[in-house]
């Protein structure tokens, strides 16, 4: 059977490269950020499609699709910050309100394509929202048998403490996430994906990878990261080093941020700013400096080869920053996936039965 897919609000293509991994041919991602077109294209057998998913048609959609296809697949990523528990103190706001519904545009696709398979993937806040519950709805209307679960994501393969809502939907038949690949034992580690990086100086760029780049620090950010022991805290900083917030009663339990990941186990949820030492726990377990982009990218499980920018593409950190902390990890778009081919297999035989 001929599988194709399409993925909205495809970004830089994680969740493409982890279907074509599973052998899914996707036919196209789409997303209205224009500057995902050269990494998208330069690292996929798949077109870009520039456009706002809340304008674009079913028919457009359905369109894309070769006339040959038995299984049509689709799936996507509705931007996932205004359900983030961080965003939520933005609830409410014309900018949240305004991705929230991007998500009621993927249900409309989703209802007037009506593709086989619908798979989505997010932030598990997700599934307190109303808005979620609207789009099973219209899924089960539609006639699909829909599955839900939290993820966690080294249960695939993914070196991070990443958490993430993954929903399947078939008519084909009940199609659900294959059991965990691995477990608390053999999850993959920091060190299994960024050990063998070069090594590099905060503000440093290898010259053989223009990724392979991390951000100067300021003088008293060395001092502190040069105090910091993995899985550490500010706790362990001499006094003058600590910030006044974190030594006000509101601040002393916060230890969240300015900390060192550890080599033996996943790191902690690679963010939109992942590439700042005062993010997160985004230090180098033992080089005085904030992980670089591709260790950032390695972690989000992009192949160390993958194409970012180039002389005639180039981004800024920032933009770099959202385009990976943002990405579906490829592992994890992988299990999805094989839980998709998995699934068509067992249909397969149940008709020929």
């Amino acid at each position: 059977m001929k599988i194709n897919a399409i993925d909205l609000f495809c970004g830089i293509g994680g969740l493409t490269r982890g279907l074509q991994n599973a052998n899914i041919n996707v036919v196209a991602g789409i997303d209205i950020e224009k500057k995902c077109k050269f990494p998208y294209t330069k690292n996929n057998s798949s077109k870009f499609i520039q456009g706002d998913l809340k304008q674009i048609t079913g028919s457009e959609i359905n369109d894309l699709y070769p006339k040959d296809t038995d299984i049509k697949v689709l799936v996507g990523c509705a931007p996932c910050q205004p359900f983030s528990s961080y965003s939520y103190r933005y609830k409410g706001t014309d900018a949240s309100v305004n991705k929230m519904d991007l998500l009621d545009s993927f249900s409309r696709i989703a209802k007037d394509v009506q593709p086989d398979i619908v798979s989505m993937e997010n932030v598990p806040q997700l599934a307190k929202e109303p808005i979620f519950n609207r789009f099973i709805k219209t899924l089960k209307k539609s006639g699909y048998q829909v599955n839900w679960h939290i993820v966690f994501a080294p249960d695939y393969g993914v070196p991070q403490k990443r958490k993430r809502l993954v929903l399947l939907a078939s008519k084909l038949k009940n199609i659900d996430l294959i059991p965990p690949l691995y477990a608390k034992d053999n999850y993959p580690t920091v060190k299994d994906a960024i050990g063998k990086f070069p090594a590099i100086k905060a503000g440093e760029t290898n010259n053989d990878d223009p990724m392979h780049h991390s951000p100067k620090l300021s003088p008293i950010n060395l001092k502190r990261i040069r105090q910091s022991k993995p899985g550490g805290t500010w706790h362990d900083w001499d006094d003058n080093l600590i910030l006044k917030a974190y030594k006000k009663k509101s601040g002393k339990s916060y230890t969240a941020v300015y900390g060192r990941m550890e080599w033996n186990k996943p790191a902690p949820t690679i963010t939109t700013k992942f590439y700042g030492y005062g993010n997160g726990r985004f230090g180098h377990p033992d080089q005085d400096r904030a992980i670089s982009f591709r260790e950032g990218a390695t972690l989000q499980t992009f192949p160390k080869d993958y194409i970012f920018l180039d002389k005639k593409h180039p981004i800024s950190g920032y933009d770099l920053g959202v385009m990976i902390g943002n990405a579906v990890p490829v592992k994890l778009g992988e299990a999805i996936g094989k839980s998709i081919i998995k699934g068509i297999n067992s249909y397969g035989k149940g008709k020929n039965n």
